[in-house]
């Protein structure tokens, strides 16, 4: 009897990572992690997109002291490019000290987060894992189209949304600062919710 390897995947909730997972789910038993800055943090709406996908979640917590540092780094940059990126590659570096595969919802066009091809060879070679993109190679309209054969997805405005996003942690640390995160951030960046899977045929 064959025995599926596990597969730790990012989740944040959204209709890319919900894809990911549900593709992945053929060859491997999936697990959802959701990273939090704050451990008591509730996420009711991930919790919920991740029943309807029918996959167990698992909260993860960072480094005490990584959401400052994530905060500080937007503020210095001016920008969360950078920051973004270094909260994903700490998420899979943690989900690598548990998972033999690993993986997550990143797409051809992402910008951030991604991952470059010597980043990904230095994450496997360090860890032993596999880190598998089922979303890679797809681009925004088929994936969109695909997400909403399997899903009723909510979209909105980070911050009306209640998704994994990481950002607004972050800005609720800036606000509690008294710094404006206004600049800091695009405008009108939309974000994603699975709020139910369709039944399929």
């Amino acid at each position: 009897m064959n025995t599926k390897v596990k597969a730790g995947v990012l989740y944040s909730g959204g209709k890319d990572s919900s894809l990911a997972a549900v593709l992945l789910s053929r060859d491997y038993e999936v697990e959802l992690l959701t990273f939090v800055f704050d451990e008591s943090r509730s996420v009711p709406a991930i919790e919920n997109a991740a029943k309807e996908l029918g996959f167990p979640l698992r909260k993860i917590p960072f480094a005490p002291g990584f959401l400052d540092e994530t905060a500080d780094r937007i503020v210095r940059d001016g920008h969360p490019g950078n920051a973004i990126n270094e909260v994903h590659k700490h998420s899979l570096a943690l989900a690598a000290a548990e998972y033999e595969v690993i993986g997550d919802g990143t797409r051809r066009d992402d910008r951030v987060p991604m991952r470059t091809p010597a980043e990904v060879q230095s994450l496997e070679m360090k860890y032993g894992v596999s880190y598998i993109r089922p979303l890679l190679g797809i681009g925004k309209k088929e994936i969109l189209r695909l997400a909403e054969r399997f899903f009723e997805i909510a979209y909105g405005e980070t911050g009306t949304i209640e998704n994994g996003d990481f950002e607004s942690e972050i800005r609720d640390n800036l606000k509690k600062r008294g710094i404006d995160y206004t600049p800091l951030f695009p405008v009108n960046h939309e974000q994603s919710l699975v709020l139910k899977k369709k039944l399929v045929n």
